[in-house]
């Protein structure tokens, strides 16, 4: 078990997982190989011990984020019952009503993602329910949707000082966490360059690779999830006498929000973490100190209940639908979360195996033996500021946290491991520009990380919100994704040295320098981008790659119609050919 334990092995029970899920399209054997993989890594080879050890684990996180499990199944069913009261077919009918173009229901649903921006999960599968039905109108495939609400998740959270996410840093950066946290936004290259990619996309149509294939056979077909039949749930059926409200939809969604924000205040104030209970002492002097102290997994299973309550009542007293059909809708809530919650308990799993979180190293320099892989303590003992050029630092704090959150699909755990070390790391210079940037390399990496990690929690339930295979929406938001990842490197990467020296070393000429240099490289790449998709060239190399890979994986015969469909020319001919015959 030594062996292992605080070396790059920590990592390879992930590799294993997302490399196995890439081939396979198997994420729930997949996700099994790795956590096996790591455990028999533990037990060193023995392989009942890794058994029992795997099992116990899984028992541990289950328990550790029970909060959170609860609250996806009330999110399940209050989905199931916009469902059936027919809220969710009244809101579309109304915002297609008003949204007349397929740009418009794209950044409607830009727009309501970046609303709701207090956490992720909520984010994800709120939007989800809330704007399917307008994207399904125009035809937006479940990939695309996938995407943007992805995007506007985790992107809008750690830029929002009022979220669950802000807490999370500001627990991990110490004393002033939530002024640290604030101060880091105007460098956060990734989320604020993911929002500017995601609007700029939607509003010159530029999609490519496989979502432009995705979005081409949704338009001419009306097949959404091009031909991936394999979804995270099954679509709620409503009664066809039922006539829907938009209220329906509404008032839950409206009472959603502000009962868990409620919470989370109130958890905040009260929420003692030694006793870990809500007690009657209060441990917060403000909101923004209630934000950071609080539990988000228990202040969100409160306040969803409660927000559920209350939701049951309306309904029943407005005659939406009757007591037996709010009972009914709570084991159909439940049975659409199960794909969802089975992938969320094994990537927790995984994580928790390869030690994240781990112990790291103590003052020795000795790696601590928690019963982990431990994989904290090999960044730890890799990183410092004399083994490199301190302009270089952020650059690579940025590469580490984008393999370490996509390697354990955790960008949290991720802020566990690296802002620690970032801050010991930048504590001897004086140079404040430089200390915010490597802050916030820190931040955009993880989420850059977490954004495309097939085992990510969000990836996982934006996959979920927009009913996508989980595969394909990793697949086709991955180059969306790495683009911008390659811009917010480069710009930490010119930033870092320019902010090494003189000229940037005040917080506000290094914000200023970070914002120019990157949102220019944004506006490059997309020109750039627009050029190449009207000369064809970018479908070319689609063409090119997919007919490797195919290649690989089966014979040009045997390839289903969705892999086929290509930026050629032939591609409207073979769409026809996929339409019923007109009557």
């Amino acid at each position: 078990m030594e062996f292992f334990v605080g070396t790059f092995w920590a990592f390879v029970p992930a590799i294993v997982a997302i490399v196995l899920a890439l081939i396979t399209k198997q994420v729930y054997l997949s996700l099994f190989v790795g956590i096996f993989t790591g455990a028999m890594f533990l037990a060193g080879g023995n392989p009942v011990e890794a058994i029992s050890n795997l099992f116990i684990t899984m028992a541990n996180q289950l328990g550790g984020n029970g909060g959170i499990l609860v609250f996806l199944v009330i999110l399940g069913i209050f989905a199931v019952l916009m469902v059936k009261t027919g809220g969710s077919k009244a809101y579309g009918e109304w915002a297609s009503s008003k949204i007349k173009t397929k740009a418009g229901a794209e950044l409607a649903t830009v727009g309501l993602g970046a609303l709701i921006f207090v956490d992720d999960y909520f984010n994800c599968l709120t939007v989800g329910s809330a704007m399917r039905p307008v994207t399904d109108k125009h035809k937006v495939s479940h990939a695309k949707l996938a995407y943007l609400i992805d995007a506007t998740a985790a992107p809008i959270c750690i830029i929002a000082p009022i979220s669950s996410w802000a807490a999370a840093v500001a627990g991990y950066a110490g004393d002033n966490g939530i002024v640290t946290f604030i101060k880091t936004i105007p460098f956060n290259m990734y989320a604020l360059l993911t929002i500017g990619f995601m609007v700029v996309t939607v509003l010159l149509k530029l999609d490519f690779f496989k979502m432009k294939r995705n979005e081409k056979i949704a338009e001419k077909t009306g097949d959404l999830n091009a031909g991936e039949k394999e979804l995270p749930t099954e679509d709620v059926q409503m009664d066809a006498k039922v006539k829907g409200k938009v209220i329906n939809l509404v008032f839950p969604v409206v009472t959603l929000i502000i009962c868990c924000v409620g919470a989370m205040i109130y958890n905040g104030y009260f929420y003692d973490w030694d006793a870990g209970v809500i007690g009657t002492t209060l441990q917060s002097e403000n909101v923004l100190e209630a934000f950071s102290n609080c539990d988000a997994g228990s202040a969100l299973a409160m306040g969803s209940f409660i927000a559920l309550v209350i939701t049951f009542i309306f309904y029943i007293v407005t005659k939406a639908i009757s007591f037996k059909g709010c009972m009914s809708s709570i084991a159909e809530g439940f049975k659409s979360m199960v794909p969802a919650i089975l992938i969320l308990t094994f990537a927790w799993t995984l994580g928790a195996l390869m030690g994240a979180k781990g112990e790291g190293i103590d003052e020795a320099g000795e790696i601590i033996m928690d019963g982990t892989l431990n994989a904290k303590a090999f960044v730890q003992a890799n990183i410092s500021a004399d083994s490199m050029a301190i302009g270089i630092i952020p650059f690579v704090f940025f590469l580490l946290a984008c393999f370490i959150s996509f390697a354990t699909g955790t960008s949290w755990g991720t802020f566990g491991v690296l802002i620690p070390i970032a801050t010991a790391v930048m504590s001897a210079t004086s140079n404040e520009g430089l200390f915010f940037l490597t802050m916030s390399a820190v931040l955009a990496g993880a989420v850059y990380g977490d954004h495309v990690s097939p085992i990510s929690d969000t990836t996982i339930m934006a996959s979920s919100g927009a009913q996508c295979n989980h595969i394909d929406h990793v697949k086709t938001q991955l180059p969306y994704a790495t683009a911008v990842a390659l811009i917010s490197g480069i710009t930490y990467l010119i930033t870092g040295f320019v902010t090494a020296t003189s000229i940037g070393t005040s917080y506000g000429a290094s914000a200023g320098i970070t914002l120019a240099i990157g949102f220019g490289l944004l506006a490059l790449v997309l020109v750039g981008l627009y050029f190449l998709e009207k000369k064809g060239i970018v479908d070319k190399m689609d063409d090119a790659i997919s007919g490797f890979f195919n290649k690989l994986s089966r014979h040009p015969e045997e390839r289903p119609i969705e892999e086929t469909i290509q930026g050629s020319t032939e591609v409207d001919d073979q769409l026809e050919d996929m339409k019923e015959p007109k009557e």
